[in-house]
């Protein structure tokens, strides 16, 4: 099984190796997960529709998997179902094509640990209240990490890809898929390609 996964940028990169990791210890056959950054955003439009095509019909992917913030900076969607409307509408009906969403961020993947992230920035500040995934366009969870750094006396700014491998790097990835609806979503469309038996429930 081999699997394109689109992704906005550096902060996704952070967590593949998170991700492969959990994967390898649920599937007993593991695919060939290639992470695509996008340079800030996935496309959209007619682009969107001839990138999956691409990868589908000439580099020989099973599956690819588009993966966007729900907060884009710019008005993009309202939440994360009008994000997946989107891309599948720009992209037609392609049965190899499957839209995902971080809401509304990456860092909502990152708020389930913020004891962690407490640490890092040495900071005892409290954690943004409600579930990670709810935390909204006015303060996104990526805007309460960097608060916390900026003001804690670790006296660096937050960096997407060396503090957020710090983040998740001795923590188990489960608490933040049991935490964040829409990261259960994505990690068990990647277990349903490969193991239906292995969804998480």
């Amino acid at each position: 099984m081999k699997i394109a996964i689109l992704v906005e940028g550096a902060t996704e990169m952070a967590f593949r190796e998170k991700l492969r990791e959990f994967l390898q210890s649920r599937l007993q056959k593991m695919p060939k997960l290639r992470f695509i950054p996008q340079d800030g955003g996935i496309p959209t439009e007619r682009d969107l529709k001839r990138l999956v095509e691409n990868l589908l019909d000439n580099d020989g992917y099973d599956a690819v998997i588009a993966l966007t913030d729900v907060y884009t900076g710019k008005p993009d969607f309202k939440d994360a179902n009008d994000a997946k409307e989107k891309m599948r509408t720009w992209v037609g009906k392609n049965p190899n094509f499957y839209p995902h969403t971080a809401s509304h961020d990456f860092e909502a993947w990152l708020l389930p640990y913020w004891t962690t992230i407490q640490k890092l920035a040495k900071h005892n500040r409290s954690a943004p209240s409600g579930s990670p995934e709810t935390v909204n366009h006015q303060k996104p969870p990526s805007y309460w990490i960097k608060e916390i750094f900026r003001t804690g006396k670790c006296r660096k700014d937050y960096d997407k890809v060396i503090d957020g491998m710090a983040i998740l790097k001795n923590n188990d990835l489960m608490i933040a898929i049991q935490a964040c609806p829409e990261l259960k979503a994505f990690v068990n469309r990647i277990i349903s390609l490969c193991d239906e038996d292995k969804i998480i429930s």
